[in-house]
């Protein structure tokens, strides 16, 4: 088939007659000529640009200027006719001699070499017939193609070049060829994984702030749950509403349950100079701030510790109590937390509750779907709100978890990179996972960029940081400051992201929950993903849903 430059060229709506000329000689065309559309050119301080050039090995060269409409000529002048009306137009032969003057002399320049082969200047009217005996002195009937002559394009092309080409000899094979190599001026970025990461993140960045028209459409209720999948903003939307309420001078409470997930939300409020909430991060956090004592085993984190803040909250200020409360993947949040919650604001009935929330990530079985506030009395209901878009992931990797996510979901970033699979043992999985963070460096990704998510065992260079207890001091710190490489396991990264994640598969604690878990690890990717592991557990765990996204990932040895 014809070489074509672009391969798919995006023709706009006022380029319909260029679109058909190009569709008749692409089709038409030898297998070793090169089309080309939309040639610019710059001649000094002056623009051209050839409608269609045509580059035939063994013949010649063609410059095509395209003119829709019905066109005619009267007193020597042009004039086209449209749904406008009838209006004058510039000489589309000086239109098409200048642009290919020009061209001549830049290819010259670029190649080192005179431009000598047969070059034809054709005007085409693919709207328009012209008789067969018309002619103008500066255009002779051979080099107008009409819509007649473009249902024989090739033919008709390769005529006008022959017949009325200037130039010497035909166009040498590899003349064409260094020509053409000019004309598409390929090169690629040192690293193209780095740019097209910056790219797909800026393109997330732009898009998640469509979500402020979410939020502004739903400011008149008072109770509400938006109902989003993995990469669809609600973290974007949770704190963009705790500024919105905290700005009306609100007392506004921001929470989530991870520790992660907590550093983030307070380094986003932090950069905020005024009006910000009474307390931002986690769930438990806010109960020991108020007093409750400190505890230990999940009976009293679970039970317990809400328990104790409930009580606490009947001797509380009026003053010091909530306006709002904000949650967070809010699914993580078990009854009794959101119940102490609501003790400790104003109206716990009909007060303002914004739930953020995905029940496919409900990973700790919390969330049963009551009302929040029912112990209290009738409590307002929590209106339900979709979030379908997907801004976080490439299109590639959302459809690796499409299955999971459900069919509502409308991935919205750009086509991105393919998944890559490292296929092993469960045993050695943490082992391969570890041997791809280098690789990826070299491949140009900054080493911040990175993180490595295990579904079961943490990984060693995690593991240390436990068992120093640098988990807030250290560990946490350095993940939202950007600083290096990340360890970490699926479970605590829920709401968070990074451009390439490398999901070990190393096995999990309870086969009920490997569904969610493997949902949250592959989300979290915004550019690049890369699956460790043994297809077969994931099967186990995910059925054939799973595998066969995974079928079209690409194989990959670190």
């Amino acid at each position: 088939m014809v070489h074509c430059i672009p391969l798919e060229p995006e023709f706009s709506a006022g380029q319909s007659a260029e679109k058909a000329v190009w569709e008749q000689l692409r089709l038409s065309l030898p297998d070793d000529a090169v089309l080309a559309h939309s040639v610019a050119v710059r001649h000094g301080a002056v623009e051209h640009e050839i409608d269609l050039l045509v580059l035939w090995p063994g013949v010649g060269l063609a410059a095509i200027e395209v003119k829709g409409g019905l066109v005619g000529v009267e007193n020597g002048a042009w004039y086209q006719s449209d749904a406008r009306g009838r209006h004058p137009m510039k000489d589309p032969m000086a239109q098409v001699q200048s642009a290919s003057h020009a061209f001549k002399k830049w290819i010259a320049e670029q190649t080192g070499t005179a431009l000598n082969s047969r070059f034809a200047h054709i005007v085409c009217l693919p709207y328009t017939e012209v008789p067969a005996s018309w002619a103008k002195a500066d255009l002779p009937r051979d080099l107008l193609l009409d819509q007649k002559d473009l249902k024989h394009s090739a033919h008709s092309v390769r005529r006008a070049i022959q017949e009325q080409g200037g130039g010497y000899s035909a166009l040498a094979p590899a003349f064409a060829d260094r020509i053409s190599r000019h004309l598409a001026a390929d090169f690629a970025p040192e690293h193209l994984q780095t740019s097209e990461a910056l790219e797909n993140e800026d393109l997330q960045e732009h898009l998640t702030t469509r979500q402020a028209i979410l939020l502004g459409a739903t400011r008149s209720l008072p109770r509400v749950r938006f109902i989003g999948g993995a990469g669809s903003g609600k973290t974007w939307m949770a704190v963009e509403k705790a500024k919105q309420l905290a700005k009306d001078n609100e007392r506004v409470g921001l929470f989530c349950y991870n520790k992660g997930l907590g550093h983030y939300l307070k380094k986003q409020v932090g950069a905020w100079r005024q009006n910000k909430p009474i307390h931002v991060g986690e769930f438990h956090e806010y109960a020991r701030s108020l007093g409750v004592p400190d505890g230990t085993g999940q009976d009293y984190f679970d039970v317990q510790m809400p328990r104790l803040l409930r009580e606490l909250a009947l001797e509380l200020p009026e003053a010091e109590k909530l306006d709002a409360i904000i949650v967070d993947e809010a699914q993580d949040f078990a009854p009794e937390w959101w119940e102490a919650l609501l003790a400790c604001t104003k109206d716990p009935l009909q007060g303002k509750i914004y739930a953020f929330m995905d029940v496919r990530q409900n990973v700790y079985r919390r969330w049963n779907g009551e009302n929040p506030g029912a112990s209290f009395g009738p409590a307002a209901p929590l209106v339900p709100i979709h979030v379908d878009d997907n801004l976080r992931n490439t299109r590639r990797i959302a459809r690796t978890f499409k299955n999971l996510a459900g069919d509502q979901v409308k991935p919205r970033g750009g086509q991105g990179m393919p998944v890559r699979f490292v296929s092993c043992s469960t045993e050695d999985a943490v082992e391969l996972a570890s041997d791809c963070v280098d690789p990826l460096i070299e491949e140009g990704w900054a080493n911040n960029q990175i993180a490595l998510l295990t579904t079961n065992r943490r990984h060693p260079i995690h593991q240390e940081h436990y068992d120093l207890n640098t988990i807030d001091s250290a560990y946490w710190p350095a993940f939202h400051a950007n600083e290096e490489e990340f360890y970490g396991h699926v479970l605590g990264f829920k709401g968070l992201e990074r451009s390439v994640v490398v999901l070990c598969v190393n096995g999990f604690k309870d086969m009920s929950r490997a569904v969610e878990q493997l949902y949250v690890g592959l989300s979290r990717a915004r550019s690049l993903l890369v699956v460790v592991g043994d297809k077969e557990l994931i099967d186990e765990a995910c059925g054939t849903e799973l595998h066969a996204a995974l079928a079209s990932a690409t194989p990959w040895t670190p």
